[in-house]
């Protein structure tokens, strides 16, 4: 991630107003950390993206050891900080931060797993079932459907609000909660995938 030019004003503030509130007990990394995480609870923006920078290397290491699929793991991290900011209220800030984000990083991780499982599923059933091959041609509207629903979910999600719904991209990003940039990979992801099944 690239370095924020914050960071030493949080730092500032962190040794000013927060620095009595860490226990004497946690490290120094950790206890800037939970200082920053406390000024990002009270709004403070600076502290809150020099958190996600100093975290962000840790996060992706955690989630490297439990996912494979380099796409899931980008969808992970990105799911991990989600996560982390609807939940950054219930953060106790005299609390090491890093058990905290770990047990969310590691609940967002076995849903990816999940996830990897059933379409290794769907995949295995699709092969052991040559028959299907012989069957008429389905109407286009019932293929599409198919097609649709075999797709990951954040790629299904972003073709449907952009296409079906016709939201903007920066509306269809803030509605589920992500980038725009990383909004518009999910949906060219998804259009190559459509594209390739009608080919088939």
């Amino acid at each position: 991630m690239p370095a924020t030019h914050g960071v030493p004003i949080a730092r500032n503030l962190l040794n000013g107003a927060h620095e009595s509130a860490q226990p004497i007990g946690m490290p120094d990394r950790s206890r800037r950390r939970s200082g920053w995480m406390a000024l990002a609870q009270g709004g403070d923006g600076i502290a809150y993206r020099a958190l996600l920078d100093d975290l962000g290397p840790v996060v992706v290491k955690f989630l490297g050891r439990r996912l494979r699929d380099r796409q899931d793991l980008a969808d992970a991290y990105q799911d991990t900080f989600l996560a982390m900011h609807r939940a950054r209220h219930s953060y106790q800030p005299r609390r090491p931060i890093e058990p905290w984000i770990f047990a969310i990083a590691r609940n967002v991780a076995a849903d990816y797993g999940r996830r990897h499982v059933r379409r290794a599923r769907h995949e295995i059933l699709t092969d052991v079932t040559p028959e299907t091959a012989n069957e008429p041609e389905r109407d286009p509207s019932t293929r599409l459907e198919s097609i649709l629903g075999a797709l990951p979910i954040r790629q299904r999600e972003a073709l449907q609000l952009l296409k079906v719904q016709g939201l903007t991209v920066n509306e269809a990003a803030a509605r589920v909660g992500t980038t725009p940039g990383a909004l518009k990979i999910r949906a060219h992801r998804a259009y190559i995938a459509v594209r390739a099944a009608f080919r088939k």
